[in-house]
């Protein structure tokens, strides 16, 4: 009985010391090394608000909340009978102005005849005054003549200008109703996913109105936070990974095209309260708009994850932070050229960061590395509007 109690214990032991072999290699496999810094955050897209540009009553809205809609397709229109009718009066306003320019036209070359024929008269009495077979009365009235036709030739030529500048304020008004009858019809100034639709058909709304919100998903990126000291090493440009929880095991390509140029307190979704207390700087890694693009279908805004970014350029990816869509994407992909590196980068410091301990989303969850499991789906961007907030809160949770 002895000996069978102590194989047990020793079996159990043996059981207990190959788990904590397994654990410690787990974590020791997720540990960020030096010349790498991280943050979290959560994905974020620009918001577009498609609005009315007069007050106008809504007739009809094609898309609905969710929809993938193209450069230009049609979002909202609206009722714009009463702008035709104008623009159909403005059109015949601007017949008649030209017509009125033809008259114009037409009286300028009978004054132009007149005053041809005025001068040539006066030319005769002259000479015929000179011989003396006229009096000098007659040569008074050929003079004056000539002067009247000269005057009445000026005035057609200013009525003709009239009818020149008369045309080009009709053909402003045309071109000013057209404008506002084709902006009727509100269109998506980019691919993007309806966000919110805001109005229904029907409804009379002001200028400026609000009828849908778009997310641009030609612009998706993870805004997180940093410590100055990690901070003042980070270049634009410079490589960055993001793992998002919901697909922890893929990771995804991005760039840093952006950092505050002002530190700020850190909100308060940072995770633990010594980071909040310290002055932070707001940092966007972008992903690359071609990964997107191929991938649009299952683009959304909001999922929350961990930004990864490269302090060093001599610092080489661990295997966790890689997969096949950071593999697929090559150095000509780059968002922004980087900056020439720092001259003496300085280790990541901090909880959870650079040469201390492993990541909590990943140290606490036993991870396993990208090459040791097959993602389920290659890129998933849950996304929550979060583009449009105010920079100095960071994002929402």
């Amino acid at each position: 009985m002895t000996v069978r109690r102590l194989l047990i214990a020793v079996v159990l032991l043996a059981i207990l010391g190959a788990g904590a072999a397994y654990g410690w290699r787990a974590m020791q496999g997720n540990r960020l090394p030096a010349g790498f810094a991280s943050g979290n955050g959560r994905i974020e897209a620009n918001e577009i608000d498609v609005a009315t540009k007069y007050a106008a009553r809504v007739q009809t809205i094609p898309v609905q909340e969710g929809d993938l809609v193209e450069a230009g397709a049609v979002i909202a229109t609206l009722d714009t009978r009463d702008l035709e009718a104008q623009l159909r009066s403005a059109e015949a306003q601007l017949r008649q102005t030209r017509r009125a320019r033809e008259e114009a036209a037409a009286l300028v070359a009978q004054r132009s005849s007149e005053a041809d024929y005025a001068a040539k008269e006066m030319e005769r009495a002259l000479v015929l005054f000179g011989k003396g077979h006229i009096a000098e009365q007659r040569v008074d009235q050929a003079r004056n003549a000539r002067r009247t036709a000269d005057a009445a030739l000026e005035a057609a030529k200013s009525r003709l200008a009239s009818a020149d500048e008369a045309i080009d304020a009709a053909a402003g008004d045309v071109d000013r109703l057209t404008t506002l009858v084709a902006d009727g019809v509100l269109r998506a100034p980019r691919k993007s996913r309806v966000l919110y639709r805001l109005a229904e058909p029907g409804e009379v709304l002001g200028a400026g109105g609000k009828v849908a919100t778009l997310l641009d998903l030609s612009n998706v990126y993870m805004t997180f936070f940093l410590p100055t000291d990690t901070a003042g090493n980070l270049a634009l440009g410079a490589d960055a990974r993001i793992l998002l929880d919901a697909v922890p095991d893929t990771a995804i390509p991005a760039a840093v095209t952006f950092v505050a140029p002002r530190a700020q307190f850190t909100p308060k979704q940072v995770e633990t309260k010594s980071e909040r207390d310290r002055m932070m700087f707001r940092v966007k890694a972008r992903v690359p708009e071609s990964l997107v693009t191929r991938y649009i279908d299952r683009v959304k805004t909001g999922l929350t994850g961990m930004a990864y970014v490269k302090l060093d350029d001599a610092a080489v990816w661990p295997d966790w932070l890689e997969s096949r869509l950071t593999r697929a994407e090559t150095s000509s992909s780059s968002l922004i050229p980087p900056s020439p590196p720092p001259q003496s980068p300085s280790p990541p410091r901090g909880e959870g960061r650079g040469e201390g301990g492993a990541p909590h989303d990943f140290a606490d969850n036993q991870t396993p590395s990208a090459s040791q499991s097959t993602p389920r789906n290659p890129l998933t961007l849950t996304l929550s509007p979060g583009g449009r907030g105010d920079p100095s809160q960071g994002s929402r949770s």
